[in-house]
């Protein structure tokens, strides 16, 4: 129940709402790998004391979750929306195996890519995986639609899909917290062969349970009090999710409302009723026609958005314009300060020499991607998180010699632990005829997203040490004999290794270790806030 003195009022993040959620619904295990828009979550749970802990990567986070949900837990798992592709995997065959306690699924989508590298609608992959998908539209409804999506999740026995975006991840607004949160689930292993271990003979009936709860679930979702419905003019009903009702409810306030709070199942009676109430039906909504192709494909006569609306985030403006049939140029927007690698950074060195020997750099995802800006200018791909390896060893296999010598795969520690471990493991597998040089720009943390620690730093969320996985023993262990680690700060030096590296035709790691500036700076700052917090 819902405090409604007004007492405990909050202004807080989505990101933060969700973290009090977790916390106020007993979760017993958050897992997660640190991305934009949805860092915080984790983060905020770490400081309100709850169970979080980073992964190597989000397929990782997930599985850790799954195996708590098998327990009898309540878990969470976090990532942003290119997070989600990593943990598909056992996503869809987690639908088939269900849950014991209850699991959700926070995808954070970026719309805009304010911070990422592609502006995918992980909506579509509700349908896909037959996944139930809620979607707040502000921090009191990421609160609460948590709570919501553990309360499916336990009924259902099945994963539950938080889908936020970025705005609702880092815009803040009042949340008023339960008078009361949930106890723990208490857990315990069930065998359940049958139900767990997904050989085709047994993951063919269980594809028809799935398909059975979710038509409940449909059912259910007609009469959920997560839709709302306002009825003002009967000329324009407007059918929207999350934080577009909120710029639709600014752009047309006299207009009749659906707004939908679970967008798969879609409550498609519900939707017809509403398209029949209203003379001109509009969806509203970001990214991809999802809500408009599923209501035209039920007879649904609605309005979607023009094509060059489907780039970036939606607004105010851009929703009046809609609802107008305006598709004239937007205003450009006044043009901002282009991110850059910090004064002093370690990278611009490493990435320079690279350049300066006409390197072909396969490039990775980090804070390091910024050298393709200039003054660096060096950098010749960035695809997903590990790709740098596998696309540096497929062109050294196909280029004539005397070019496929100039190829080095770059990428950071967090991302080389992440997605870079297997193209190692393929590099000394499949080693091309010239040998091969990956460069790890060790700076011992995971600077893009905010100074999160990983594996590679022997350090948890907690800030509680732990084991610090070795990068040249774990490459020795491979096979990779040729690792050269590299602590100074001589560019002439590094040069030197680098030119040597390329010449010799061997499986070659250079570990270039140096702190990131800003990570030694939070470092220094820590004690001093916890001897402040103490002195208070």
């Amino acid at each position: 129940m819902t405090d409604t003195s007004g007492k405990n009022r909050m202004l807080l993040s989505g990101n933060e709402a969700v973290a009090l959620a977790a916390r106020d619904a007993g979760v017993a295990l958050a897992s997660a790998y640190p991305g934009t828009p949805s860092t915080e979550i984790l983060e905020s749970l770490a400081t309100l004391g709850g169970p979080a802990q980073w992964a190597p990567n989000e397929k990782v986070a997930y599985e850790v979750a799954l195996g708590a949900a098998f327990g009898g837990a309540r878990a969470l798992a976090c990532m942003k929306h290119v997070g989600v592709n990593v943990a598909a995997d056992p996503l869809f065959t987690s639908m088939y195996t269900g849950v014991s306690g209850a699991l959700v699924l926070v995808s954070a989508d970026d719309p805009g890519m304010a911070s990422s590298q592609n502006e995918q609608d992980n909506r579509r992959y509700a349908p896909a995986a037959g996944i139930p998908m809620i979607e707040p539209a502000d921090s009191q409804e990421a609160y609460d639609f948590l709570f919501t999506a553990f309360e499916m999740s336990e009924r259902w026995k099945l994963p539950v899909m938080l889908r936020m975006t970025t705005r609702v991840c880092h815009s803040q607004t009042v949340v008023t917290p339960r008078a009361k949160g949930l106890d723990p689930l208490p857990t315990h292993f069930e065998h359940d062969i049958r139900g767990r271990v997904m050989i085709p003979g047994f993951a063919r009936p269980a594809h028809r349970r799935l398909r059975a709860k979710l038509a409940e679930i449909y059912t259910w979702g007609e009469t959920m009090p997560l839709h709302r419905r306002f009825d003002g003019s009967k000329k324009l009903g407007i059918i929207t999710a999350g934080v577009c009702y909120v710029h639709a409810r600014e752009a047309a306030p006299d207009a009749s409302f659906l707004k939908l709070g679970m967008t798969y199942p879609l409550p498609y009676n519900m939707i017809k009723e509403f398209a029949k109430s209203v003379e001109r039906c509009v969806v509203i909504e970001e990214n991809d026609p999802y809500l408009v192709d599923a209501c035209r494909a039920i007879g649904v006569a609605c309005e979607g958005k023009a094509e060059m609306y489907r780039f970036d985030e939606m607004n105010v403006d851009r929703v009046r314009r809609i609802l107008a049939h305006d598709e004239s140029p937007e205003p450009v927007r006044p043009p901002g300060k282009p991110p850059q690698l910090c004064v002093g950074c370690p990278h611009r060195s490493a990435l320079s020499v690279l350049k300066k020997l006409d390197c072909i750099i396969m490039g990775d995802i980090g804070c390091y991607t910024l050298g393709v800006l200039p003054p660096v200018d060096a950098m010749d791909s960035c695809v997903c998180m590990g790709a740098s390896i596998g696309n540096g060893l497929g062109l050294r296999h196909v280029l004539p010699p005397d070019e496929a010598r100039r190829v080095v795969s770059v990428i950071g520690d967090s991302t080389f632990v992440h997605g870079g471990i297997t193209g190692l493991v393929e590099m000394a597998y499949n080693p091309p005829p010239t040998g091969h040089v990956v460069l790890i720009l060790d700076n011992g943390t995971t600077a893009m997203t905010g100074l999160q620690d990983h594996p590679g730093t022997g350090v948890k969320l907690n800030k509680k040490q732990t084991h610090k996985l070795s990068f040249e023993d774990l490459a020795r262990s491979i096979g990779i004999t040729n690792v050269h680690v590299f602590t100074g700060v001589d560019p002439a030096g590094f040069e030197a290794l680098v030119k040597q590296s390329l010449a010799s035709e061997e499986l070659t790691l250079i570990i270039a270790r140096r702190p990131c500036l800003l990570s030694v700076k939070k470092q220094k700052a820590q004690p001093k806030a916890a001897a402040e917090k103490t002195n208070a």
